[in-house]
C-alpha cells in the first residue's frame, strides 16, 4: 500500500493482523523487513504496521536534501497512521526509529498510545556530538562516491552489530543484504538530513522532562554509544523504565526476539492497566 505526504512523497506500508495498532519504526540500517520477527509475534494479537521510510525503497527517493530532517521522519510516521485510518497507536522504534519514535511522543503526544524506544542515542551525548555529526557526514559522501554495497561491508561491521553476527549468522547475512540494497541517494541524504542534523536530545531535556506518554527505553548492554543516554532519558522522562539486554549490541530487536518481544508485552500490559505510573 501507498501514503501519500504532505509534500508528495510516497511511502510504502503494510498491514499484519488485527486488534491494537502497533506502529514499528525501523532504523538506518534495515528497513520494514528489519521487523519480521515482531511482525510474526505481534500481529497475532495487534494490527502491525511497518513502512519504509522516504528514501528506502519501495519508498520514493526524493532527490532535494530538504526532503529530509528528523521532522519530516516523525511526519512520515504520521502520514502512515492516518494513512491506515488509526488516530493513536502503541509506536516501537529501533536507533533511528527510536529518534522518530521519540520525537513523536514529545510532539505528538495524543497519536501515541505508548512509546518503545531502542538503540536510541548515538550522538547525543555532549561529549560524541561533534565527532557523530561529521561521521554522518562523511557516510552521506561515502554513499554519494561509493555506493551502498561499499558502504555496508564497513557500517555492518561496527561493534553494535556484530553481536548479530556471532549469535545469528543466517539472520546477520538477512541485515548486511538489506543494508547493501540501500539506495545510495536515499540513504546519504537520509545520513545527512536526519542523521547528521537532529537536534541533540541534551537539548530536549525540559520537553522531554514534561513529556507524559508511558515509554520503554531499550538497549544492549554492548551498544556503548547510547548506553549514558539511555540513563539520562529514565531519569528525565516522567513515565520511563529502561531495560537493558545482557551480552547485545545494537539490534535488540533481531538479536534478541523472544526476549524484547516480551518486553514490550509486559509493558504494553503494565500500560493498560494503568500500572505504568
Amino acid at each position: 500500500m501507498r501514503a501519500t505526504t504532505d509534500d508528495g512523497v510516497e511511502l510504502h506500508w503494510e498491514s499484519h493482523g488485527r486488534g491494537e495498532p502497533l506502529l514499528l519504526i525501523h532504523e538506518f540500517g534495515g528497513d520494514h523487513r528489519s521487523w519480521r520477527p515482531q511482525v510474526a509475534h505481534f500481529s497475532r494479537r495487534y494490527r502491525c504496521l511497518v513502512y519504509d521510510a522516504r528514501g528506502y525503497p519501495p519508498s520514493d527517493v526524493p532527490a532535494e536534501p530538504g526532503a529530509y530532517s528528523q521532522d519530516r521522519a516523525v511526519a512520515d510516521a504520521l502520514c502512515v497512521l492516518d494513512a491506515a485510518g488509526e488516530a493513536s497507536a502503541h509506536v516501537v522504534g529501533n536507533s533511528m526509529g527510536g529518534f522518530a519514535t521519540l520525537h513523536l511522543g514529545l510532539r505528538h503526544p495524543g497519536r501515541a498510545r505508548s512509546l518503545v524506544v531502542a538503540g536510541c542515542g548515538y550522538g547525543a551525548h555532549p561529549d560524541a556530538d561533534a565527532a557523530f555529526r561529521a561521521e554522518s557526514r562523511d557516510l552521506a559522501r561515502r554513499y554519494a562516491d561509493e555506493g551502498a554495497a561499499a558502504v555496508a561491508a564497513d557500517y555492518g561491521a561496527g561493534p553494535g552489530r556484530v553481536f548479530l553476527r556471532d549469535k545469528d549468522p543466517a539472520g546477520y547475512a538477512e541485515h548486511m543484504a538489506v543494508l547493501a540494497e540501500h539506495d545510495p541517494t536515499g540513504a546519504g541524504l537520509t545520513m545527512a538530513g536526519v542523521q547528521a542534523s537532529r537536534p541533540s536530545l541534551y537539548d530536549l531535556r525540559d520537553e522531554l522532562g514534561r513529556m507524559d506518554v508511558p515509554t520503554l527505553v531499550v538497549a544492549g548492554d554492548g551498544d556503548d554509544g547510547i548506553l549514558d543516554v539511555d540513563v539520562m532519558l529514565r531519569r528525565t522522562l516522567p513515565r520511563a523504565g529502561l531495560a537493558v539486554l545482557p551480552r547485545t549490541g545494537h539490534l535488540t530487536n533481531l538479536e534478541e526476539p523472544a526476549l524484547f518481544n516480551a518486553l514490550v508485552e509486559q509493558f504494553h500490559a503494565q500500560v493498560a492497566a494503568g500500572r505504568w505510573a
